[in-house]
């Protein structure tokens, strides 16, 4: 615990540097409010509006939750697909791969026509941005399977199951929660534009709303707690990451 605290320390006094100079800066430089708050008066807000905030929290919490969760059983699934088909090799993943070119943004109204403005459009979008990095990564963990561990299970009469759960498996799992992470933090993003785009709550909702009343303290209030949330879905992630590859490890 105290290696821990001694290792996020040079974070923490960076983070309040950043804070005094924020503080500073808007008072000496007299910058109108509705562009950089105070960071004070950002806190403040925060206070004043925290029922609101929770509300909302909760909401754009839900989605990306949600939509992570999908994005993990259909990345996971593609990620296997390719790896057992050798036709899905050569079509589907490059088309994963093209897929990144057509801009996320351009599809989300899209995804608002088909779903409405319901939960279930943000869901959509949250998809759009994390299903790439979780179907590359596990794609790309299946890979860097050690050939030897295979043809040594193979001589020892192991079968195509025992194959994928004993060696593949295991050996795409530092792939699948690097896609993870990456998909935890961006899932957050997915959730506030579909917001944006076409959302009666959440934080993004807030946000624009905020902006649209040049409420620049309750803009940034917004945009800390997700900065937070995203923060927090990362280190969920980590754990997890943490605790799978703990036992992996135990039982080798």
């Amino acid at each position: 615990m105290m290696k821990r605290m001694k290792s996020a320390l040079p974070v923490l006094l960076l983070l309040l540097l950043l804070a005094a100079l924020w503080e500073a800066a808007t008072a000496l430089l007299q910058i109108p409010h509705y562009m950089i708050p105070k960071l004070s008066d950002v806190f403040v807000s925060m206070w004043d509006n925290r029922s609101l905030l929770v509300k909302h929290f909760g909401v754009t919490l839900q989605e990306s939750l949600i939509g992570l969760c999908f994005s993990v059983v259909l990345g996971t699934l593609a990620a296997v697909w390719i790896e057992s088909s050798s036709l899905a090799k050569k079509t589907i993943y490059p088309l994963i791969i093209a897929s990144q070119t057509v801009p996320i943004i351009a599809l989300s109204p899209i995804m608002v026509m088909w779903f409405g403005y319901e939960i279930w459009s943000k869901v959509a979008v949250v998809i759009l941005f994390s299903f790439f990095p979780l179907a590359v990564n596990t794609a790309d963990g299946f890979r860097t399977a050690d050939e030897g561990i295979g043809e040594l299970m193979r001589t020892m009469g192991a079968g195509r199951r025992d194959l994928f759960l004993k060696w593949k498996l295991p050996s795409a799992l530092p792939g699948f929660f690097t896609g993870l992470k990456m998909a935890a933090t961006i899932s957050v993003g997915g959730a506030t534009l579909g917001e944006w785009l076409g959302g009666e709550s959440g934080l993004g909702m807030y946000t624009k709303r905020a902006s649209n009343m040049l409420r620049g303290e309750a803009v940034f209030s917004g945009v800390l707690l997700l900065s937070v949330m995203g923060i927090l879905m990362f280190l969920f992630a980590s754990l997890l990451e943490a605790i799978v590859l703990a036992r992996r490890n135990g039982r080798k």
